[in-house]
């Protein structure tokens, strides 16, 4: 069994200093990796991932992370990449990694992903160049962690997105928004890449638990859902991820974070 901590939309900015580490201290007690699902930083400046790389350096498990629509702001992707990974954060984006622990591996299957709504009410690549630009980012990104997740080879898969891959974890944001929340592109990219987990971030107002259409969990671990600065999955055993996880250390609620 694989002890899987995960948590997402941190925001680190200057004045997280000392402020991150902290919910993370005893983190070797009770898990065997963290994944951290994108929003690592405000406005994705270089300086702010410094500041995140401080709070994570010397954190002695593995460290997996995906970028999310704050980290790209400022479109310095190399920048906030070359920090965090400084820091011995692996960064996936459209690409996998192979945790191990003892005689199981868990391949990380890791994307931002893009929003475009969920079944029922979603764009598609008509109309406008625009529309077609916007919808074949989310598409080509899906397209990538299906084909990534069915040619892993680890004892289980998990996908770890930003944005949100159904429309469960996202109830509790305005409707109107749920098309820049996620996309059902990426829930179908799950199912049919086998995933056992898919975590997200993105959705600070939205719900914790969710399923895909072929049954797959998924979770959303914003700190602002999780009002803690991480949950764990067990992967292994008899349940890919146990549910509710059995490990939550964590009681107290953590800062406000900045809007998406």
């Amino acid at each position: 069994m694989i002890r899987i901590a995960a948590a997402g939309d941190l925001h680190a900015g200057p004045d997280s200093v000392g402020r991150i580490r902290p919910g993370f201290d005893d983190l070797r007690d009770h898990a065997d990796a963290l994944l951290l699902a994108g929003d690592l930083t405000r406005t994705g400046t270089r300086d702010e991932a410094a500041v995140l790389a401080g709070e994570l350096a010397g954190i002695s498990i593995p460290v997996v992370a995906v970028l999310g629509n704050h980290d790209v702001h400022s479109d310095d992707r190399a920048g906030v990449t070359a920090e965090l990974e400084g820091a011995g954060v692996t960064v996936l984006e459209r690409s996998s990694h192979a945790l191990r622990v003892g005689g199981t591996t868990v391949a990380v299957v890791g994307a931002k992903g893009f929003g475009g709504g969920f079944v029922g009410a979603s764009g598609s690549e008509f109309g406008e160049p625009e529309m077609k630009s916007f919808m074949r980012a989310t598409r080509s990104a899906a397209e990538d962690v299906q084909r990534l997740l069915a040619t892993s080879t680890g004892d289980y898969r998990i996908a770890l997105f930003h944005y949100a891959p159904v429309r469960d974890t996202v109830q509790g944001e305005p409707p109107e928004i749920f098309p820049f929340l996620g996309s059902y592109l990426l829930g179908e990219a799950a199912d049919v890449g086998g995933a056992d987990l898919v975590v997200h971030g993105h959705a600070h107002r939205g719900a914790e638990w969710g399923t895909t259409a072929g049954g797959v969990r998924v979770r959303n671990v914003a700190q602002a859902v999780l009002r803690r600065p991480y949950v764990v999955f067990n992967v292994g055993g008899d349940h890919p991820a146990d549910e509710p996880p059995l490990q939550r250390p964590y009681d107290r609620p953590v800062s406000p974070r900045p809007a998406r």
